[in-house]
């Protein structure tokens, strides 16, 4: 059941912190070196590579080391799984209030006083 999938726990919780996210955010326009993803956060090196690889362990990002240099780039389609969880629980959700909905337009209509000839 994807409520209980641990690979839904890790992207949620990768996603949950608004560094990770401004990193993944930077990597939907292409890959980038470390060294550049780093720059912008004002964090020290040791500390953005720990955020990178959370983002890896869920799956959102992959890392290759290219010479001196480690590229990350971002993986999309990690997302969906995510965002299907997410889909699931909203038609949940909207199922739930629709039927609220229509008890409380049943119990306007045993309130009304009926009409009088």
């Amino acid at each position: 059941m994807a409520q209980h999938d641990a690979n839904l726990s890790r992207i949620f919780h990768a996603l949950g912190d608004p560094t990770r996210r401004a990193l993944l955010q930077r990597l939907g326009q292409g890959a980038l070196p470390v060294s550049v993803l780093a720059a912008p956060t004002g964090f020290a090196l040791p500390t953005v590579l720990r955020h990178l690889e959370v983002l890896e362990q869920a799956g959102l990002i992959q890392t290759e080391k290219q010479g001196r240099t480690r590229l990350c780039r971002a993986v999309p389609v990690t997302l969906t799984v995510a965002t299907d969880w997410l889909a699931t629980v909203r038609a949940e959700w909207e199922a739930r209030t629709d039927r609220l909905e229509e008890f409380l337009a049943t119990l306007e209509d045993d309130d009304d006083p009926e009409p009088r000839d």
